[in-house]
């Protein structure tokens, strides 16, 4: 039988990544992340691997990119500000086609704003990343366990699109301790012979490159990607339903919220009322098919986000406006309540919209 351990999210994923092949971690200390990079400064150097702290977080994603293009498995993590200081270093990596893992523990803005849980870095990671015409694997784990699952996902698919992908957590995961069992260490990594290996004459001389001065060039790279994006869309979503097969009020929540959500949901069940819980473990791409499948018996639909509401959009736009989609959060760092939300179902299966 597997060995369950208590752990700290942080701490956690940090060793799941390491089982799964990362050598290189590269970051800077910001709350409420600092674990992850003290745990790695621990263990990288016990497993033959490289643990750097950087200058700053525009350095840290830098040295990312220079152990990617070598084929290296490599993470870099952070929270809210510090993701934003490394979207450049991520646009570059997503026009070099080079696979690498972000880690954001996000607490709440905008600013330096505080140390406290948020999911207000959704629009960052979904629709900006970075500059230019590119896109970002986003997974949004809701448990200790699932984000040490998801980074084994994360790196896997990275590697197979070679793209940027991300794990969008919050406070509360990288904090809060659970029970995990981790998965078997990775026994073989896939060949990359694209990788630089600065022996032009003993191997072939790979380049890895995002500048492009002829503008027909770049314009069908780009195409390329976006037609990768397409299957990407096609093949490698992920979501979670809960007593949504007859619900008549269906509530959409990720990650930490999604955890709340599901203790409103199952109340409303005990009050007589057909609620259920859509979670989407992806958020690009988004889970449209799944979400449209579990709402087809709603009345309405209700997100719930730490946040002033960026998810909302994507589930009116999945849905295609067909059904009534309304938005309970908090933001600052304040966490919605069952109780809160438990009321918003409430109120929506009397018929009442805002």
């Amino acid at each position: 039988m597997a060995q369950r351990l208590l752990m700290k999210g942080n701490e956690a994923v940090a060793e799941a990544a390491i089982r799964a092949g990362c050598r290189h971690f590269y970051g800077y200390p910001i709350t409420p992340q600092t674990e992850v990079a003290a745990y790695m400064s621990k263990r990288m150097p016990k497993v033959g691997g490289l643990f750097l702290q950087a200058e700053s977080e525009i350095g840290a994603i830098n040295m990312v990119m220079g152990s990617a293009a070598a084929g290296k498995r490599t993470m870099t993590s952070s929270s809210s500000p510090g993701i934003s200081l490394k979207t450049e270093g991520i646009s570059f990596l997503a026009g070099s086609d080079l696979p690498a893992v972000i880690l954001n523990i996000q607490r709440a803005g905008p600013g330096l704003g505080g140390i406290q849980p948020s999911q207000a870095d959704y629009n960052q990671a979904v629709k900006a990343a970075g500059h230019g015409d590119f896109k970002m694997l986003v997974f949004t784990p809701a448990t200790v366990q699932e984000m040490c699952d998801c980074v084994f996902t994360v790196f896997d698919l990275t590697d197979k699109y070679r793209m940027p992908g991300m794990l969008l957590c919050d406070g509360l995961l990288g904090q809060m301790m659970e029970p995990v069992v981790f998965p078997e260490p990775v026994e073989g990594l896939p060949a990359k012979p694209w990788a630089v290996n600065g022996h032009r004459n003993a191997r072939p001389g790979n380049l890895v490159n995002s500048l492009y001065l002829h503008p027909e060039a770049l314009e069908a790279r780009v195409r390329e990607r976006f037609e990768m994006y397409k299957t990407i869309e096609e093949t490698e979503t992920q979501a979670e339903c809960f007593m949504t097969e007859d619900a008549e009020i269906v509530v959409v929540a990720y990650g930490a919220c999604a955890r709340i959500a599901r203790s409103a949901v199952t109340a409303a069940r005990e009050a007589g009322i057909k609620a259920g819980l859509f979670r989407p473990i992806t958020v690009w791409p988004y889970p449209k098919r799944e979400l449209t499948g579990a709402a087809k018996t709603a009345k309405a639909v209700l997100t719930v986000e730490m946040s002033m509401g960026q998810m909302v959009e994507d589930v009116r736009a999945a849905l295609e406006y067909k059904k009534p989609v309304e938005f309970f959060g908090r933001t600052g760092g304040v966490v919605p309540t069952p109780a809160g939300v438990l009321g918003e179902i409430t109120r929506m299966a009397k018929g009442e919209w805002l």
